[in-house]
């Protein structure tokens, strides 16, 4: 069966990620661990006589058979440390796990994966940040990484699938369960344009230590990771705190100073653990990314009720790129007044976003 063994090196007492890397380096594959002489076994630094009988154990091999025929009937991919298929950004990382359970459509390798964390009490401030930062980021052609917990994580996987942008939620348990069961709708929306992944087995439970841990999963996997919100202490800044270590980029939208949810993100920017920002164009900027943008069909327009005005000015706004709003009242012939007005209505479909200088772009 694939990555049977290195599914199998996950259940032996005493090895944890480091043990298992070491083990794996020597060896070359999770297979020849398994087959290796106990004398050959003692050779390798922190491997000693407790951990190489506990690679017989017979449970070892129950447990990886179980968790396989789990595997198998609910489609979820085993994803092995150091094979193909495991996630390049998080092989960068010198604690990422020996195996992951991945069940979604989503590509892990995408070509920009941007992580939106924050506080679980969200305010309303918090969620209108978090849905209009997403919905602005549909034209930078992102993936988008969280947590599935309460607040902004769940903010922001609904956003992205609103938007249709492809979302993948990192899990504190097994993928035999989704926490909270709140968010199980959620998670089945995700599952046709994103995924979920975890680190942990079948029949784990959220308990209080796999949050922190499953938060250097989310780092990452990501080039960024944003927080949108959150208090001093908590799994936001932590993240945060992770992806800094990685060497990768961190932002924080800043908040009211009297805001015990808002605390979090200005320590970040106040210390420079984080760049501040205020728009998508700020991400652009720190991370030199240029916008993606794809015409909308003709069909696609319909769906969006759009006017004859607004499809017209939709096609000249793709044509040129960004175009302020004075060219667009001359080459539409419509006053700056009423122009400004269908904007707003453009806005608020999705179709268009308002640069400063009063400067238009497609979304």
């Amino acid at each position: 069966m694939n990555n049977w063994y290195e599914l199998a090196l996950t259940y032996v007492k005493g090895i944890g990620v480091v043990s298992a890397k070491k083990l794996l380096t020597h060896f070359g594959s999770a297979e020849a661990v398994f087959k290796a002489s106990r004398s050959d076994l003692l050779v390798v630094p922190g491997i000693g006589p407790h951990t190489v009988a506990a690679l017989s154990d017979k449970q070892v091999f129950q447990n990886a058979d179980k968790e396989m025929a789990f595997m198998e009937k609910h489609r979820i991919n085993g994803l092995a440390w150091a094979s193909k298929n495991y996630p390049k950004r998080l092989m960068e990382c010198a604690d990422a796990p020996v195996m992951l359970f991945y069940r979604g459509t989503a590509d892990l390798d995408h070509a920009r994966i941007v992580s939106i964390v924050g506080t679980r009490h969200a305010t309303a401030y918090g969620k209108g940040i978090c849905d209009e930062f997403i919905r602005a980021l549909q034209a930078y052609g992102v993936m988008v990484v969280s947590g599935l917990a309460y607040g902004i994580d769940s903010c922001a996987h609904k956003a992205s699938v609103k938007y249709n942008i492809p979302t993948v939620g990192v899990l504190g348990h097994g993928l035999d369960r989704i926490y909270p069961d709140s968010n199980r709708g959620l998670a089945a929306n995700m599952l046709e344009n994103g995924g979920l992944i975890t680190e942990y087995p079948s029949d784990s439970l959220p308990e209080r230590g796999h949050f922190p841990e499953r938060n250097r999963i989310i780092a990452g996997l990501a080039d960024v990771t944003v927080v949108v919100e959150g208090a001093l202490r908590g799994g936001a800044l932590i993240t945060a705190e992770i992806a800094n270590n990685y060497n990768r980029d961190v932002c924080a939208f800043p908040g009211n100073i009297q805001q015990e949810f808002s605390t979090g993100c200005n320590y970040l920017i106040k210390t420079h653990r984080a760049n501040l920002i205020t728009r998508v164009e700020d991400l652009e900027y720190l991370m030199n990314w240029e916008p993606k943008l794809e015409k909308i069909n003709d069909a696609q327009l319909s769906k969006l009720n759009v006017s004859a005005q607004e499809e017209k000015l939709y096609k000249i706004v793709i044509e040129n790129g960004q175009v302020s709003i004075d060219t667009l009242a001359l080459m539409m012939d419509i006053p700056t007044a009423k122009l400004a007005l269908i904007l707003l209505e453009m806005e608020l479909k999705g179709l268009l976003a308002a640069l400063p200088g009063k400067v238009f772009r497609a979304v």
